[in-house]
């Protein structure tokens, strides 16, 4: 059996080392303009993109370049240069949405294999079959799609890789095909500015239109989330999923989300994965971790579930909530030291969230380092910076690195239980 691969988003170059640090095969991202993720797109120069790949590689994983925009006819010059540009960088594929698109990259670049993006809404084998014979080597499937129709797809199209997403944000439209943004704002969601505008808190009216009285159906000043789609989270089923034997990638969403989400949903579906093949699956331990991440509240998606099956798909409460856990600081490159996201104080016991777990127990002068009950923490005697300054207590915006009692791995993170 061949094994799954784990798809993590890179969003910049540092997010990119996060996640392959954290046990991803493969990360996807681009360059600005044709993306559906300008903002994140604009974290890469061509330059350090070019860096990325190389950086990618040296680890033996692939990136994936994100040309999965809907261009207008005015960009497509523009949009050929970046194709023959990119191209030479040698990535490990192009994620495209458009059918013209595809056409391009395939006369530009047929060295470079094409991934079909999820906008491209791939439900059932006949649309399956029309970008196979295009040269699509994998799809990434609608996030409405059942996995029951991806075995049927992948019956019928032995040879065509399979990638579906895991983990993350979902759109209230279908398949991200929304003009909310653009109605609102100007942002066109399907050209990668998207200004998120279904996450709003919206207040509702009734008119009548004889009187032309206008009344609000919501008293709560606070309004309500009534476009809010929960987050996908398919921990729980990764068994499931991975038994089909259809399955090529488990994606992970989340170019524009924090180092942490990267590094913890990496990390989390690593282990689901490994833990799967090992013959020792534990969904709660995923299921836990998970929930330490900032989320919109969970939900299965329709991966396991029909859609007329869920009534709980939407948050109407809140855009983002907190997870179980805060994250305090983050280890430097060096190893030597952390800089706080947070308050941090000594004598309080940090939970220690390491890419590796290469090391050793430590107590001395600065705090310890140790191991109980599976889980690593550290504990601060002072607060002490490489200058030799000592705190009382460190707060975020600090931008002094604070010396830790020994190395640790870079982004190794510290976390703390919310109360």
């Amino acid at each position: 059996m061949l094994k799954t691969e784990l798809l993590s988003p890179a969003g910049n170059f540092e997010k990119l080392k996060i996640a392959l640090a954290y046990g991803a095969d493969a990360v996807y991202g681009g360059v600005s303009h044709f993306s559906l993720r300008i903002r994140s797109g604009k974290e890469f120069t061509y330059e350090s993109f070019e860096e990325a790949i190389k950086y990618t590689h040296s680890k033996g994983k692939k990136l994936y370049v994100t040309i999965n925009g809907f261009p207008f006819n005015s960009q497509i010059e523009l949009l050929k240069k970046h194709i023959k540009r990119v191209a030479d960088m040698n990535p490990d594929a192009f994620i495209v949405a458009a059918p013209g698109v595809i056409k391009l990259a395939r006369q530009i670049a047929p060295h470079i294999p094409i991934h079909l993006s999820t906008q491209a809404n791939v439900l059932n084998y006949l649309d399956a079959e029309v970008f196979y014979e295009m040269g699509v080597k994998r799809i990434v499937a609608a996030r409405e799609v059942s996995l029951k129709d991806l075995i049927e797809i992948k019956k019928r199209l032995p040879d065509l890789e399979i990638e579906a997403f895991i983990h993350g944000s979902m759109c209230f439209a279908y398949s991200g095909r929304c003009l909310i943004s653009s109605v609102q704002s100007g942002r066109v969601s399907n050209r990668g500015s998207c200004a998120n505008d279904c996450r709003f808190p919206y207040t509702l009216y009734a008119k009548n239109e004889d009187s032309g009285t206008l009344f609000k159906i919501e008293e709560d000043d606070a309004g309500t989330h009534i476009m809010n789609a929960k987050d996908l989270n398919l921990s729980a089923h990764v068994e499931e999923i991975l038994q089909s034997g259809v399955i090529s990638a488990l994606k992970i969403e989340g170019r524009t989300k924090s180092s942490y989400y990267v590094g913890i949903t990496s990390k989390t579906y690593r282990s689901a994965i490994d833990d799967f093949y090992a013959e020792k699956f534990e969904k709660q331990k995923y299921v836990d971790e998970l929930n330490t991440t900032k989320n919109r509240g969970f939900s299965d998606g329709y991966l396991v579930s029909r859609p007329y099956e869920k009534n709980d798909t939407q948050n109407l409460e809140h855009s983002i909530s907190e997870g179980t856990h805060q994250v305090v600081a983050e280890v430097t490159k060096d190893g030597k030291g952390v800089l706080s996201k947070d308050k941090l104080e000594p004598t309080v016991v940090y939970e220690l969230i390491l890419p590796d777990e290469g090391i050793v127990e430590v107590d001395n002068e600065i705090g310890t380092v140790k191991s109980e009950n599976g889980k690593w923490s550290l504990e601060f005697k002072e607060l002490k910076t490489q200058k030799g300054k000592v705190y009382e207590s460190i707060h975020s915006g600090n931008t002094n690195v604070i010396v830790i009692p020994c190395e640790l791995p870079p982004y190794t993170f510290l976390r703390l239980k919310i109360n």
